[in-house]
């Protein structure tokens, strides 16, 4: 395997660490030079069958993201491979009084169902068995491991660092803040060294990538292209779990530093090139009012003349999202040509919507027995766009990527329903959505009541606001 550099096409070893080409700046991919000897070893649906085959298997290596071993690092040595159970996340089809509102059918795919509740165990768990490679090949008694983070992120690094343990030691810098209560506590339960910075998660990259460059850091954001190649594997897992039929597939993804939408899109290319999949599925990128860049690339008519422009964030409820300069934007372009050079320009797109929507199709997920969190919420409203648009059509299917556990973002679903959102995020409750709890009987009633008089009294007034009738 090989280090390619989107930039200046520069080529390198993978015997030590690297984040950007050192000649002209340019983020790395990872390239497997013997990925088309695989078309040969094996044909498509006999790639099917092994994978199908490992679904069964009791070998730990080869139970989560490691089940396509052969397209995603098979440089890497068993003993290396770090599993904590991260993987295989549960594909939900949509409520169908959900699906028939929104005209199309979709589904779920919980990533929030991953150790650390995040996609982003997907990329760890990669990053991580190559950087137990590396330790174990280089005898280092010493490896601190840094990322920037809105939550998801320094959860995951702190987590998989904790477990490899050893000389392995986790620092994650968060924006002072702007991460919530539960995401917060995840790195710290983890043990790592939690440093806050006043701003947002790009002033805290900055800071991480001054440190990349400058000192013996291992740097675990989008940059690492190892932690990009994990993240392949929701591309295999979707195409797996629709028997590896991905013809009227749309895969709605919520877009932050960018990696996870170029991982997905490598993934599925991958899949073609060996033919285990006939087609590609479509690929559609949400991104918030309050953080979108990569929309307005997108959104220029002309690819010829489009120009890149970071902006200026505005508070987003899908903080893992709330990115205005993604360090994955020259994947994205690159992945996004090749997919429309395969699949046609209806391939990739990118929708916007407001931080409205996102709320509002947040709670109304979650209200018909998901669990999304705000970036679920954001691909729900962008499927429900997309179809306003005209991008979807009612034939086809939606896969929406809920990227974390809904209980990482309750402050928002809390604030939804309190109505007690800052002006700045420009949400106010939908009526017919908000249900805050309701105190049935005073703390004054229970101090002086007895308890068989309270017991009655708290039964009667929950009847009251109930409408209940007596058995017969």
């Amino acid at each position: 395997m090989e280090y390619v550099c989107l930039g200046c096409g520069e080529r390198r070893g993978i015997d030590e660490l690297l984040y950007t080409c050192p000649g002209c700046g340019g983020v790395y991919l990872l390239e497997d030079l013997d990925f088309d000897k695989l078309a040969a070893l094996r044909t498509g649906p006999e790639w099917r069958a092994l994978f199908d085959a490992r679904a069964a298997t009791r070998t730990t290596a080869l139970r989560g993201i490691f089940r396509f071993y052969e397209l995603m690092a098979p440089v890497l040595e068993e003993e290396d491979i770090v599993y904590l159970g991260e993987g295989n996340t549960p594909i939900v089809e949509a409520a169908p009084v959900l699906r028939d509102a929104v005209g199309v059918p979709f589904a779920f795919k919980n990533d929030g169902q991953n150790p650390s509740a995040s996609f982003k165990d997907r990329g760890m768990a990669c990053a991580f068995s190559y950087l137990k490679a590396l330790v174990r090949k280089h005898g280092w008694d010493e490896v601190l491991t840094v990322c920037a983070s809105t939550g998801d992120t320094s959860a995951a690094a702190a987590l998989y660092a904790s477990y490899v343990g050893g000389p392995v030691k986790s620092v994650v810098l968060l924006p002072h803040g702007k991460v919530t209560p539960q995401q917060l506590s995840q790195p710290l339960g983890s043990g790592a060294t939690v440093l806050e910075i006043p701003g947002v998660f790009d002033d805290c990259m900055k800071v991480v990538e001054h440190l990349a460059e400058n000192y013996r850091v291992a740097l675990l954001n989008s940059k690492n292209s190892w932690r990009i190649l994990g993240q392949e594997s929701y591309a295999f897992e979707v195409a797996q779990w629709y028997g590896w039929d991905m013809k009227g597939q749309c895969v709605f993804v919520p877009i932050g530093n960018a990696g996870n939408v170029t991982a997905i899109m490598a993934g599925f290319l991958k899949l073609l090139r060996l033919g285990v999949i006939d087609a590609l599925p479509r690929v559609i990128g949400v991104q918030s009012h309050h953080a979108d860049p990569v929309w307005r690339y997108y959104s220029q008519p002309d690819p010829a003349t489009r120009t890149y422009a970071p902006v200026t964030v505005q508070p987003s409820v899908a903080q893992a999202a709330m990115i205005g300069n993604p360090v994955s934007f020259p994947r994205v372009k690159a992945l996004a040509d090749r997919f429309i050079a395969e699949g046609g320009e209806r391939a990739f797109c990118v929708v916007q919507v407001t931080e409205q929507e996102i709320m509002d199709a947040m709670i109304r997920g979650n209200r018909h027995g998901h669990i999304a969190c705000t970036q679920g919420g954001e691909c729900l409203a962008g499927l429900i766009k997309a179809r306003e648009l005209g991008l979807v059509s009612p034939d086809e299917h939606a896969v929406l990527d809920a990227t974390a556990h809904s209980l990482k973002f309750a402050g928002f679903q809390d604030m939804y329903f309190t109505n007690s959102f800052p002006p700045e995020y420009g949400v106010t409750p939908d009526a017919r959505l908000a249900n805050a709890p309701a105190l049935v009987v005073s703390p004054e009633d229970k101090a002086r009541l007895s308890p068989e008089a309270y017991t009655l009294a708290a039964a009667e007034a929950v009847v009251a606001r109930l409408g209940l009738a007596r058995k017969a």
